[in-house]
């Protein structure tokens, strides 16, 4: 793949040239901020810019720049890197878009594999979602609302993977169970949640999960 990058942390970007050369991966250009990331895109062809949320311009330049990728260059897919597990940083990742984005901790992606499999999961336009922020937003829901409460073990078990934004299959790969099996559980528990699902639209269904759960936070905070 072309891959563009934009992180004002020295280190940590020569780090990931290397890597993504070490992985067979093409590195068009690598940036301290947005604007020259920004430029590189209108001039090269790209398949994937990666973002570091927290750089110029701005506190949080990474969402800006995301934003105008987006809205300028919408087939290009974008991975989003922090330090940070940060709830708020997923929401507005979800505003750009539900489909060939990611939102991932830097230290996830520091071996070849993890970092292949994230690039080519948002090249097949999934939503890749670090699990530690899926899982907690799941648990906030556990506790807070009785739909959740209404959910069986396995049926959180998928819940937690389709909401890192893994497809059937791979969710059923996790679990060591069939395809079929998963589907019946993603059925019941969307009855459950009363979240309508759509098999031929997996982003969107994540989508759903997410923003009920993210509402849930909000209701339980005003209580």
């Amino acid at each position: 793949m072309r891959v563009a990058i934009a992180d004002d942390g020295t280190l940590f970007r020569e780090g990931l040239v290397m890597l993504l050369a070490a992985a067979g991966h093409d590195v068009v250009a690598a940036h301290d901020g947005g604007d020259e990331l920004l430029a590189t895109l209108d001039a090269e062809q790209v398949d994937i810019a990666i973002l570091d949320i927290r750089m110029p311009p701005g506190e949080e330049g990474g969402l800006v720049t995301a934003r105008r990728i987006r809205a300028q260059f919408p087939d290009i897919g974008l991975l989003m890197l922090s330090h940070y597990a940060e709830s708020h940083f997923l929401r507005a990742m979800l505003e750009i878009g539900t489909e060939a984005i990611g939102y991932r901790l830097k230290e996830r992606i520091a071996g070849v594999q993890m970092l292949n499999d994230t690039l080519q999961r948002i090249h097949a336009r999934e939503i890749v979602i670090e699990p530690v922020l899926a899982s907690r937003l799941i648990e906030i829901g556990e506790h807070r609302d009785g739909a959740m409460a209404g959910l069986g073990e396995r049926e959180l078990d998928v819940l937690r993977l389709m909401a890192e934004g893994r497809a059937n299959r791979s969710i059923a790969e996790q679990l060591f169970v069939s395809v079929k099996a998963v589907e019946k559980h993603v059925a019941s528990l969307f009855v459950k949640l009363e979240i309508p699902g759509d098999a031929t639209m997996h982003h969107r269904r994540v989508l759903a999960v997410l923003s009920y759960l993210q509402a849930q936070k909000v209701g339980g905070a005003g209580r």
